[in-house]
């Protein structure tokens, strides 16, 4: 379950929040400030975090900062009733995920949410390795393909000019990972790098979120705001899965790209922005141009410089890296330290197709590192061709406590209910998500119920 941490110091407002995500299945926690946010934040795991901009003693925009410093990959939105251009583009050099102007709409916060956890897990952020004599990157590129090393030589050729980029590769190669690496090693790597999931965004959304909308525009537009354009402003803007960009939309990013300008929804005049796009597809866009998929000017437009990512089974000498890579990074987070690879399971992976790529091989030594009780990881392991996993433990079945029912004899229909939730909870040690979930009510009912029995402390 994904875990929400909100951070605000006004109460009517955290529990707003609070509320509305908790009633979306997140598990949430909350702090008062920001330094209470940054303990918090060092003792737990937090899978994105929501925080207002303006707090006494720690604000928004160093809560941001110290969270990148611990943990560059935990996702931090920004809320403000203050917000103005300048400060949405600062706040993405900084990292912020999102940027949400005040009043918003619960039903925004929930889409923007979601939205960023599924940028997050749609992060093709498989490491290859190359030479180290590029600037540092945020995830190492591990590789001794001689195909992908002469394909970083080119990136970092063309990296420094503002033209577009096209990257095509199938789902799983690194495609994502490889934009970063471009935007690194460009003149631009000290400005924003904006990334939109084309995919992960509803059509008759993308669009304000692409340029941004005036106040006023439409029902629920009750403040300006800043499309993922304006934020990129002299940085770098990813569209990631181009091919599912709705046909009108293709047109009006035809445009911005050929005027170096946006139209915000609902606004009387453009709005100029220096940005460089790199565009990612696992399709084949020729033949989506074909069967009238995709505009055929857009992609002269974006594809000034083609990159083509072989897939795994075409770099099969990464395999054996690869593997002792995400081994040791699994190896530790399972506490399981010194394992390798058999010489079978070596040639078992070898021989394997990859169709899932890096990302599968990645999820395969996950897997194998939890299933292997001993030093050495086996094909049983690995779970690859078809191959049976062993045999493991019964799931816990997740169903309600239930109270005996010599008990309830004597019980009212309120003492049953208490004593319900009361065994449910216990069995699932106080997590009070879970325990709605189980007994099948949402978790402002579970609220309202702990406090209708006094048991908020429980």
């Amino acid at each position: 379950m994904k875990r929400v941490l909100i951070v605000d110091d006004d109460d009517a407002m955290r529990m707003a929040l609070m509320d509305s995500l908790e009633s979306c299945g997140y598990e949430v926690a909350a702090a008062e400030n920001g330094q209470e946010a940054l303990e918090m934040f060092q003792r737990e795991t937090f899978s994105v975090v929501i925080s207002d901009m303006r707090m006494p003693r720690v604000g928004g925009m160093e809560v941001l900062r110290q969270i990148k410093r611990v943990s560059a990959q935990t996702p931090v939105i920004l809320i403000t009733a203050y917000g103005t251009v300048k400060t949405a583009v600062e706040a993405m050099k900084e990292g912020a995920a999102e940027f949400l102007m005040k009043p918003f709409s619960l039903d925004d916060l929930e889409f923007t949410v979601k939205n960023v956890l599924a940028n997050q897990m749609h992060q093709e952020s498989e490491p290859l390795r190359s030479d180290r004599s590029g600037p540092p990157t945020i995830k190492e590129i591990i590789t001794e393909s001689n195909r992908m090393l002469s394909l970083l030589t080119m990136l970092r050729n063309i990296a420094k000019s503002r033209s577009s980029v096209l990257i095509q590769g199938e789902s799983g190669t690194g495609k994502e990972l490889i934009a970063r690496y471009i935007y690194l090693n460009s003149g631009r790597k000290h400005k924003p790098f904006v990334a939109v999931n084309c995919a992960a965004i509803p059509n008759n959304l993308l669009e304000s979120e692409m340029f941004g909308y005036e106040k006023g525009a439409f029902t629920g537009a009750m403040q300006r705001k800043i499309g993922k354009f304006e934020m990129a402003d002299g940085g770098t803007l990813l569209l990631d899965e181009i091919s599912e960009m709705d046909s009108q939309l293709q047109a009006k990013l035809l445009r911005v790209l050929q005027e170096g300008e946006v139209d915000r929804v609902g606004g009387k005049q453009p709005v100029p922005v220096d940005v460089r796009v790199i565009a990612t597809t696992n399709v084949d866009l020729k033949q989506a141009i074909e069967e009238k998929k995709f505009r055929q000017d857009l992609y002269f437009r974006l594809n000034v410089v083609p990159v083509t990512i072989p897939p795994l089974r075409d770099r099969k000498e990464d395999i054996p890296l690869l593997a002792g890579y995400f081994l040791k990074k699994y190896g530790a987070a399972s506490e399981k330290t010194g394992l390798s690879l058999s010489p079978a399971a070596l040639g078992q992976m070898g021989a394997y197709a990859w169709p899932g790529n890096v990302r599968e091989l990645e999820n395969v030594m996950e897997r194998a590192v939890l299933i292997c009780d001993g030093a050495t990881i086996e094909p049983e392991h690995l779970g690859l061709d078809g191959m049976e996993l062993p045999m493991t433990e019964p799931a816990i079945q997740e169903t309600p406590a239930t109270v005996p029912a010599a008990s309830m004899e004597n019980m009212t229909l309120r003492e049953v209910e208490k004593a319900l939730i009361i065994e449910t909870l216990n069995k699932v040690r106080g997590n009070r998500t879970k325990a709605s979930q189980i007994l099948g009510i949402s978790v402002r009912t579970m609220r309202n119920k702990l406090h209708e029995y006094n048991l908020e402390d429980i």
